[in-house]
């Protein structure tokens, strides 16, 4: 098996099936050892490059990919013809901005979730795929599993529950608190922080640890519902609204960080209702016990990581790897088992190899939209004002309903009142899902939360979408 460098594989339209594919990984941490090991069993993959500003875990993953050359600087990275694709397994702050620079430089890109940490770089990211006629694939691997036709088939085709009514998303998972120092957290000599920071902002740290909380930290995470909410929310765009929708209409919700009281300011509760035009979606996510100092989650309809879509004549609970259909008695109808996605990658190297962006299972524009829906929830939580019941009484829906009684008894069980001023609700925000911009009433402050301020030197780049035809 010959090693293709990256500059032929970038004159090329197409790659030989029987040539390697030299992968370099920008990012060492737990999610990018894992995708290591998973791309590492693809027979057409060579793990030629890691990168990470943090020698310590560069150390840790040359040590088992010991052919693979090493750097602190992605930039280095990009500029190696050595290096024909990257996957992006950093911060969620440098995820558009790594994918950006890498297709720039010529590489197919494998780019975790969320694609963006704001929607206007999602929106640069997608440019870019396409000016650039790159391979760009994100990491929501459910797509690639082949359970999902079948529960399209199912719910679509077959007609086997009749029509979809509402779709309930939870997230109902315990996390720790990240801690909350009284001095500034003092960073490793082994971290170049200029390049871990990128893009975000160089504010003191008053948590405990730099590496992982940073998804607690707004300026270089998206909280839960960007961690796990959209993975549950790319099942629902792709298994009830076929990919029909790409972003919703309108978005009313809130939450809080609450019980905790440490550094974080992403809310560990959290809740949506998001408005489509058609099937109503609803979004449920805590990180809390149900109540101080259990190790149980609290009580709640459906999978604790999953969806739910309320039907005419029974429900679908679906999630990652299985899912169960029910009748309107509740009696069990059909099991459905997947395989977790574990073609993903080896989809994403078929795309490579062919070319063929069509290929693959979850395009950039796919993550994009998949992405937008949590950006969207973010910034209805962070445009928020004090909670008040009545003005949740907006939606009329039994489903929303339950789902605030759900968050009224479950923040009482940690000593907060949902009007106590611990819980944001936001006004209804109204999207237009073409321009992907704000409108109508409080437009101005929602849309300023649609990008953000870049450090000098890290700046995303704004690309103009290629016209097609």
């Amino acid at each position: 098996m010959m090693s293709l460098p990256g500059s032929a594989l970038r004159a090329s339209s197409a790659v030989s099936p029987n040539e390697t594919i030299n992968l370099g990984f920008i990012g060492c941490g737990g999610r990018a050892m894992n995708l290591m090991e998973q791309f590492a069993n693809v027979k057409e993959v060579n793990i030629a490059g890691i990168c990470d500003p943090d020698s310590t875990r560069t150390a840790r993953a040359q040590a088992i990919y010991k052919k693979a050359q090493t750097w602190k600087d992605l930039r280095e990275m990009l500029k190696s013809d050595t290096i024909d694709a990257v996957v992006v397994a950093t911060c969620n702050h440098w995820h558009c901005l790594a994918a950006i620079w890498a297709m720039e430089a010529g590489k197919h890109v494998y780019v975790e979730k969320p694609l963006s940490h704001t929607q206007w770089e999602g929106q640069q990211t997608v440019a870019a795929a396409r000016k650039y006629n790159k391979i760009c694939q994100i990491g929501t691997q459910q797509r690639s599993d082949p359970m999902q036709a079948e529960i399209k088939k199912f719910l679509h085709e077959e007609k086997a529950l009749g029509e979809i009514k509402v779709a309930r998303v939870n997230r109902i998972g315990r996390r720790a608190s990240i801690g909350k120092r009284d001095t500034p957290l003092e960073i490793n000599k082994n971290v170049n922080y200029d390049l871990w920071l990128g893009p975000a902002q160089d504010k003191p740290l008053f948590r405990n640890k730099l590496h992982y909380d940073w998804h607690s930290d707004f300026n270089t995470g998206s909280g839960e519902m960007g961690n796990w909410g959209v993975h549950i929310l790319d099942d629902v765009r792709n298994n009830i609204f076929q990919d029909s929708v790409s972003l919703p209409k309108k978005i009313f919700g809130g939450g809080g960080r609450i019980s905790w009281n440490d550094a974080g300011d992403t809310p560990n509760v959290h809740f949506a209702h998001f408005d489509t035009g058609s099937i109503p979606v609803l979004i449920a996510l805590t990180n809390l016990a149900n109540k101080p100092g259990s190790k149980k989650s609290p009580q709640h309809p459906g999978p604790h990581t999953g969806y739910i879509a309320y039907c005419e004549g029974g429900r679908y609970e679906g999630k990652r790897g299985g899912g169960v259909a029910y009748d309107a008695n509740g009696k069990e109808m059909r099991k459905f088992k997947g395989d977790m996605g574990k073609s993903h990658q080896q989809n994403f190297i078929d795309a490579v190899i062919a070319n063929d962006s069509t290929l693959l299972n979850a395009d950039v524009e796919v993550g994009h939209h998949s992405t937008g829906w949590c950006n969207l929830a973010n910034i209805a939580f962070q445009s928020g004002q004090k909670f008040k019941a009545e003005d949740a009484k907006a939606i009329e829906l039994p489903q929303w309903t339950e789902l605030m009684k759900f968050m009224t008894d479950h923040t009482a069980a940690h000593s907060v009142k949902m009007e106590g001023g611990e819980i944001m609700l936001s006004p209804t925000l109204t999207m237009n899902a073409e321009t992907e911009l704000f409108i109508d009433d409080h437009a101005d402050k929602a849309n300023q939360m649609l990008k953000r301020e870049y450090r000098k030197g890290y700046e995303v780049p704004e690309i103009a979408a290629v016209t097609v035809g």
